[in-house]
């Protein structure tokens, strides 16, 4: 989904004005042509040009022009702060968040707030619902249900929020690898049944990640909130931190009650910007940023745009962002689309060279791909991946997360049936992105196949 040309170009035309007068060079009007290779390539001229990146996952990309539009509002900011504060600050907010809005169909802007990144939109998510437990809205035991998958620093939050005022967390264990969406569908609807323990219990809240981080797997989000409004879940919070221009995001499609993605992985904008989505509902006015300004009890949206003075500018050029990607055939479907295509087949290239599996089929993989390392390299631990993946950086300046898996690890699903990647401990998560080229997963494929002829396993790395 995109905004128009007409919305687009009305933005320039109000920011020309406010940075004349300010003094400062007025932004270029959007140019509509598409764009060339040779420009994605100055675009991200400023990446390391030594180092084969194929981790857009974990902390995205921005374009060169991007960074430059960040920087002008920097200079209007730092140039009158007063002046940007009462009245750059808040158009420009609204603006990205109307932008936000859009991409991510929802009904009204006032159910878009832009927040730091997915861990702070899941601390406001789940403050409310450690404020209802203490207040005996909810009761002590009700449960809370979440993905094993979680990310890390969510399910401490969790922890943290909610178990420590009271909730029980009972999480789903998926499979890995995993074979299809069945799979976690069974799962989830039983350990719903564990967390309403034979109608003792409410599930309050339900946790599910649109694209799990590691080992990363696209999951079934519409119909596992379907399935939550079936079986009387009082509300569903989708974390995708991966998703907004890596899968189709669309909130009346998916009918969640809350939902974040962090615009700086997939979308293009600066570290560190990322929007919740709020349904509006009898509880919209319960929601609080974790950080509490003068502006606490105005509103989510409000209260987010202010937790102090600090640089709020990369969660200001959204509308920048639209533009670039327009510039793409197809747009942010496009990007999507190719970018899905172009990471099987370097995944299928990888595993043809390595004699390995994937983790998941193609229709649970968005712009990320775990594909299986050769089991002779030893990968026996967690340790051990991390080390591996410290190896492949230093010696080949080569950058990819790696995934230690233990079929029978505590906490997962056991695969229904046996396959090749049975035997397969260790795991890379490839990524493409539109700067990627096929020397960077050419120079993995040749990495790991050195490590092999040389006989090389895990246990003859350092463990610091």
């Amino acid at each position: 989904m995109a905004l128009d040309h007409d919305t687009v170009n009305g933005y320039h035309d109000e920011e020309e004005a406010g940075a004349e007068a300010n003094g400062l060079p007025a932004p270029k009007k959007a140019r509509w042509s598409l764009i060339t290779a040779e420009e994605i390539r100055r675009e991200f001229a400023h990446h390391d040009p030594r180092v084969a990146r194929v981790n857009n996952g974990s902390f995205g990309c921005c374009p060169a022009s991007i960074l430059a539009e960040q920087r002008r509002l920097q200079d209007v900011w730092l140039r009158q702060p007063d002046a940007f504060f009462y009245g750059e600050l808040r158009r420009h907010t609204f603006r990205s968040r109307e932008a936000v809005r859009s991409l991510i169909n929802a009904a009204d802007v006032e159910e878009v707030s832009l927040v730091d990144n997915a861990t702070t939109a899941a601390a406001v998510v789940f403050g409310r619902v450690q404020r209802a437990l203490y207040e005996g809205v909810y009761s002590r035991g009700d449960a809370v249900v979440m993905l094993h998958y979680a990310y890390g620093s969510v399910k401490r939050s969790a922890q943290e929020y909610m178990a420590r005022a009271g909730a029980e967390i009972v999480e789903v264990p998926l499979p890995f690898p995993v074979r299809s969406e069945e799979e976690v569908v069974v799962e989830f609807r039983r350990a719903l049944e564990a967390a309403k323990d034979g109608g003792r219990r409410k599930v309050r809240l339900a946790v599910i990640d649109h694209i799990t981080s590691m080992p990363s797997v696209v999951i079934p989000v519409k119909r596992l909130t379907k399935i939550c409004r079936e079986e009387g879940v009082d509300q569903v919070f989708v974390d995708a931190a991966h998703a907004i221009g890596s899968v189709e995001v669309d909130m009346e499609d998916i009918g969640a009650d809350f939902y974040t993605s962090n615009l700086y992985k997939w979308f293009f904008c600066p570290p560190s910007a990322a929007f919740l989505y709020s349904r509006k509902s009898t509880t919209s006015h319960d929601l609080h940023h974790p950080v509490v300004s003068s502006e606490y009890g105005k509103g989510l949206p409000i209260e987010s745009a202010w937790v102090g003075a600090r640089d709020y500018t990369p969660q200001l050029v959204v509308p920048q962002v639209v533009e670039f990607v327009n510039r793409f055939e197809g747009g942010l479907e496009g990007i999507r689309s190719r970018n899905h295509e172009k990471v099987l087949e370097m995944g299928t290239m990888l595993v043809e060279a390595w004699g390995t599996c994937v983790g998941s089929p193609p229709e649970m993989c968005g712009s990320m791909v775990m594909v299986g390392l050769p089991s002779c390299l030893g990968v026996a631990s967690e340790r051990d991946a991390q080390k591996l993946r410290r190896h492949l950086r230093e010696v080949f300046l080569v950058e990819v997360p790696i995934y230690y898996s233990c079929p029978h690890k505590d906490g997962e699903a056991t695969p229904a049936s046996e396959s090749c990647t049975d035997h397969i401990t260790g795991f890379v998560r490839i990524s493409h992105q539109v700067y990627n080229v096929v020397d960077d997963y050419h120079r993995l494929r040749d990495a790991v196949n050195k490590l092999v002829k040389d006989g090389f396993t895990c246990r003859a790395l350092p463990s610091n």
